[in-house]
């Protein structure tokens, strides 16, 4: 079983604490991978979208006659190969929409979440609700980063909130490099690439959120 470190909103550390059994599964990279495609194409519209030659403002009058001119044939100026004119197999506006199963979401978040626990890359704050100031929270930070030898190689951090503290997320999500998510909301994506988790002790308590 994976273990985690806890501190208080001013940043003192206390007995490690064992993770669930979910933050302890079999790696799976083929799974994550695909799950961070699936997400990072969600967040690109894919809306780019050509005019082709039905779609062009120029002329449709034949440029010249059919034979005898010793030149290709042509029929308008919108053609593709004309310059202004319309563009052949450009992108048309449609999204491809990739989706994953829910069981593969779930399961795909666990993976993340056992390799950041694996990598010493996760820890737990009590008392979240009682950060007032920014300036408490970079503080916080500072200091999780120091104990946990971190300094120099993270300098992104995402809190993870339980519903009960989401109005920490005031202050949190004024500092650079931090992002706030609802656990509620975590998913691979953002559990992989979202840093050093510092998750809200409230989450573990059994009473707000299911594990």
């Amino acid at each position: 079983m994976n273990k985690a470190n806890i501190y208080t909103a001013r940043g003192i550390k206390k007995a490690a604490f064992t993770l669930p059994k979910s933050f302890s599964q079999e790696e799976n990279l083929a799974l994550l991978a695909q799950a961070v495609r699936v997400y990072e194409d969600r967040l690109h519209p894919g809306l780019a979208k050509v005019k082709t030659r039905a779609d062009v403002d120029r002329t449709k009058k034949k440029l010249y006659r059919q034979k005898g001119t010793g030149g290709a044939r042509h029929g308008a100026r919108s053609a593709p190969i004309f310059v202004g004119g319309g563009v052949a197999h450009g992108p048309k506006g449609v999204k491809r929409i990739l989706s994953l199963p829910t069981n593969m979401k779930r399961k795909a978040l666990w993976v993340a979440l056992s390799l950041k626990a694996k990598e010493g890359e996760i820890t737990l704050v009590e008392g979240l609700s009682t950060l007032k100031k920014t300036k408490e929270a970079q503080s916080l930070i500072a200091k999780i980063a120091k104990n946990e030898g971190k300094e120099k190689r993270i300098s992104k951090y995402t809190f993870v909130l339980s519903d009960l503290n989401l109005g920490a997320a005031k202050v949190l999500g004024n500092i650079d490099g931090a992002n706030v998510v609802p656990y509620k909301s975590l998913n691979a994506y953002l559990a992989y690439l979202g840093g050093m988790l510092v998750f809200d002790k409230e989450i573990f308590a059994g009473k707000t959120q299911k594990l």
